[in-house]
């Protein structure tokens, strides 16, 4: 029985590379997202891969579409054995300085990478609940630990972007509130850090190539019933929360 697996913003980038990697593993992936063309070219290219994958049509931050979608997943699947929240957003021009962030730019960011991750997790956890072995993978970032941005040794020491780190941050405890509440079940509650990626949000100087900013993903969804749960990964290394 394939491994049904649903990915926010998958039809680009780190999410695209993540279902190419799993659906070679032999999952059946879902392309989360928001717009129809992007998102069944983004599964036209996986199916000439030979991969299962499917187009579910879902903006993170529309109850609607989250409710449609866990109503089109149910339908034609019955259950969600993986939840990767990759969707992201990151305003670079107007999310620092602390002193003059924009709220606005810090509202926008915190309803795509936090509360829109909260809400898609929340309405898919009942079908993640019908899997023998239900996966959540949280996409998050060393820029949203506090301890990284606190040493000054840290490589991200200078990088401050109140509201993309501070959502994280929140990303974080999520993970951890979540795996602490599905303790003793079959699910796996975990975060990960891709990694600075070369992709739109990494841009070009990012020194890291997306073939490798996936793996933390796909190590974290193909966990076995002895892995880690409300744990925060890179490259299979815990990080400093």
């Amino acid at each position: 029985m394939s491994t049904i697996t649903l990915i926010t913003g998958g039809n680009k980038g780190i999410g695209f590379e993540t279902a190419r990697q799993l659906g070679r593993l032999g999952h059946t992936v879902l392309i989360g997202a928001r717009d129809a063309s992007r998102g069944n070219a983004a599964v036209a290219a996986l199916r000439d891969e030979k991969i299962d994958a499917h187009w579910v049509q879902l903006e993170v931050t529309d109850a609607k579409s989250i409710a449609a979608a866990a109503a089109a997943i149910d339908k034609q699947f019955g259950r969600l054995d993986v939840l990767i929240n990759n969707a992201g957003w990151l305003d670079y021009a107007n999310e620092g300085p602390a002193s003059t962030a924009k709220l606005a730019a810090i509202r926008t960011t915190f309803d795509i990478n936090f509360f829109g991750l909260v809400e898609v997790t929340q309405a898919l956890l009942p079908l993640i609940r019908k899997s023998s072995a239900g996966r959540i993978v949280n996409l998050t970032s060393i820029l949203g630990s506090i301890a990284e941005h606190a040493d000054p040794n840290s490589p991200i020491y200078q990088a401050k972007f109140l509201g993309y780190d501070a959502s994280k941050a929140a990303v974080n405890m999520f993970t951890n509130h979540l795996a602490w509440e599905l303790k003793g079940t079959s699910i796996k509650v975990n975060a990960a850090h891709p990694g600075w990626v070369k992709t739109d949000m990494g841009g070009a100087q990012a020194p890291m190539e997306i073939v490798d900013g996936a793996k933390t993903s796909v190590m974290l969804a193909t966990l076995d019933a002895s892995g880690p749960t409300g744990g925060f990964y890179h490259m299979g290394v815990h990080m400093r929360w």
